[in-house]
């Protein structure tokens, strides 16, 4: 059975959506576009699918066991 510090290891994951869009500046622009929708949609978009699979990546791997 793992240890408890190192499944709470895994949680670290959960702040890159966070870090990813803290910055607004880092994607506040048009270019580049994607069918039409300009960078600022997009990317906030794509965090939203990258957090949802982050999210239950954390979830497997801290919940085995239980």
């Amino acid at each position: 059975m793992e240890r408890t510090g190192a499944r709470r290891r895994w949680n670290w994951l959960l702040l890159l959506p966070f870090a990813g869009l803290l910055w607004v500046p880092l994607y506040a622009r048009q270019t580049p576009e994607l069918f039409g929708f300009p960078f600022f949609y997009w990317y906030q978009f794509a965090w939203v699918i990258v957090s949802a699979a982050l999210t239950g990546l954390v979830y497997r791997l801290t919940s085995r066991g239980e």
